[in-house]
């Protein structure tokens, strides 16, 4: 008896089976290739980051190992410095100006800002004594030359004696000695008359020379006696004289005929040429300054004496290099400044300081001209550092090279 076929879905679902397992099994193989391509990609990516961050903390390691500095060159003085000085004005003469009579003062003619000329009259003085003084000596030397005149006849007659022998040689000598005594007499009192009329010329007090009455220090009636009195005070207007005085460091800089700028506060916007007429040629030891003369026009009479002025000194270049105070390290050892070589090596040189400019100083010995110093120097700094050196800095040649900073350092990474 045969058995009975089994059923149509039964068949269906038999045949079905094997196909959807294979199908699953390649989908999960899909899904397993997919995840472990995801995972392959994660830890590539994970590896190179961490290289990538292990390259960028080397250069940064690198980078700030290299100390970064700005460099500069040294300048020669191409132009002198122009010194600033205080001063105050004062006439090319000045003068007071007293009686050598005694007396009192008949009259004066001239007051304060008066302009007078050489010679002129400013004061009279009345001095009764002097006058009598006067007349006994013209009388005295009356008396001595009638005395002369008696010994001079004497002596003729005498000689015309002793020609005839009628009087010894001895005798006429006398007579002689005695003419030439009374000679010297009449001219010692001729000496006398002559001094009191001078004396007499005193009491008109003129000008010694032309300017302008700045003070008067007398009225009529002053009584005028040997202790020198000041009367009045002259100044000459124009030219001008200013004395400044010039410290030590720069008093080998300063020559004659060097032109200044003199300018005062109270006439802004002015200025007046002047120029260096002498110097002392010495050094003050009490001040250690050095005293310099300058004469000053004042055809206008715009300036007055006795003004605070200011006095623009332009002096002569010096042969030393210039470079800015922020290049200088100072240690025990003693100043130094930090120079860059060719293989961006730092080296300690030690240098002579010369004049203080302010920003600037002067170098007398340790660099040349075409040395590259570091600004502003770290205070770690040791000989034999390696440092960079920016780009515009490394291509700027050292002779043309500007005195100021040089542009900043290269930015760290």
């Amino acid at each position: 008896m045969s058995e009975p076929s089994p059923a149509p879905e039964a068949a269906s679902d038999a045949g079905a089976d094997p196909v959807a397992r294979r199908r699953a099994m390649r989908g999960g193989t899909i899904v397993a290739a997919i995840v472990l391509v995801l995972l392959a990609l994660g830890a590539g990516r994970t590896v190179m980051s961490r290289m990538a961050n292990a390259k960028v903390l080397d250069q940064n390691a690198a980078d700030h190992a290299v100390q970064y500095v700005k460099t500069t060159f040294a300048r020669t003085s191409g132009a002198g410095q122009t010194l600033a000085l205080p001063g105050t004005l004062q006439g090319a003469q000045q003068a007071p100006i007293a009686a050598r009579a005694t007396g009192y003062v008949k009259r004066w003619t001239k007051d304060i800002g008066a302009s007078v000329q050489k010679g002129e009259l400013l004061a009279e003085i009345e001095s009764p004594e002097i006058d009598q003084q006067l007349s006994q000596a013209i009388a005295a030397r009356q008396q001595t030359a009638a005395s002369l005149a008696l010994a001079k006849s004497t002596t003729e007659r005498w000689e015309a004696l002793r020609k005839r022998d009628v009087v010894s040689q001895q005798e006429l000598d006398e007579k002689r000695s005695a003419a030439a005594q009374a000679n010297a007499n009449l001219a010692a009192a001729d000496a006398n008359v002559e001094r009191l009329r001078q004396m007499q010329g005193f009491t008109r007090v003129t000008a010694p020379f032309s300017g302008v009455i700045t003070r008067r220090a007398v009225d009529t009636g002053d009584l005028i006696d040997s202790g020198g009195k000041t009367l009045f005070v002259l100044t000459q207007m124009d030219p001008l004289r200013i004395y400044v005085n010039v410290p030590q460091a720069y008093a080998q800089l300063v020559r004659p005929g060097q032109k200044v700028v003199v300018t005062q506060a109270e006439l802004r916007g002015k200025t007046f040429a002047g120029e260096v007429v002498r110097s002392a040629g010495s050094i003050d030891t009490a001040t250690r300054t050095m005293q310099v003369e300058i004469k000053l026009a004042n055809r206008d009479g715009a300036l007055m004496p006795g003004a605070y002025v200011q006095v623009s000194l332009p002096l002569l270049a010096s042969a030393g290099l210039v470079v800015p105070t922020n290049v200088l390290l100072f240690r025990g050892e003693g100043t130094r400044v930090a120079v860059v070589d060719a293989a961006s090596k730092v080296q300690l040189r030690a240098v002579t300081l010369g004049r203080n400019l302010g920003e600037a100083i002067e170098i007398v010995d340790g660099i040349g001209p075409r040395d590259r110093l570091v600004v502003n120097p770290s205070d770690s700094l040791a000989e034999g550092d390696a440092v960079a050196v920016n780009a515009a800095d490394a291509a700027t040649a050292g002779p043309s090279a500007p005195g100021a900073a040089r542009a900043g350092a290269k930015a760290l990474p």
